[in-house]
């Protein structure tokens, strides 16, 4: 995570060029030196994804965009509010946090939700993204989930899960062994 992003002549970069052309951009180069046009198209493709699917992180001003994979793996906010519509209660932990969507609205149901996920620059951006959005029950857990879990003491009232259905050299996959983690 290249905190020099958030920085606002960038961010006014970022949104001044959400319809621009990314090829364009690209052979233009980066017009700062502390980040690259790569990581700048990147912010900007994936804050697009967001429009739609994401209103709340693409209209929050110093959200921190992770890779357009992430955001097409990640649920709808409609999605993820019907889902914590289901769950109560004191503890739930999330095995598969991925950009904290789900935990993002599971939080507004349980008291506290505990945001496991192996990638450790996608924790660090979810462990961001939720102070700037004001969200303060979520304890981001840059680990493996099942590991995670293996390791509690306490007792959670809910376990989530929602592996990932891509593979590296598979591609889509839709066999649960095929999922990562393998469940």
């Amino acid at each position: 995570m290249n905190e020099a992003i958030l920085n606002i002549e960038i961010q006014e970069f970022i949104n001044s060029n959400l319809n621009s052309e990314i090829t364009k951009l690209l052979f233009k180069g980066s017009p700062f030196q502390q980040v690259s046009i790569q990581d700048i198209t990147e912010q900007i493709e994936s804050k697009n994804k967001c429009k739609n699917k994401l209103p709340t992180w693409f209209n929050t001003p110093n959200i921190y965009f992770p890779n357009k994979l992430n955001i097409e793996q990640t649920s709808s906010e409609v999605t993820a509010n019907y889902k914590s519509s289901l769950v109560s209660g004191e503890t739930l932990l999330d095995l598969t946090g991925g950009f904290g969507v789900d935990c993002f609205y599971f939080a507004k149901q349980v008291e506290n939700v505990i945001h496991c996920d192996w990638n450790q620059e996608l924790s660090a951006i979810v462990e961001h993204n939720f102070k700037i959005l004001g969200v303060h029950n979520i304890k981001t857990q840059p680990s493996n989930g099942i590991e995670y879990m293996s390791l509690q003491v306490k007792p959670v009232d809910w376990i989530y899960i929602d592996p990932s259905r891509r593979h590296d050299s598979k591609g889509k996959v839709f066999f649960l062994s095929d999922c990562e983690p393998n469940v």
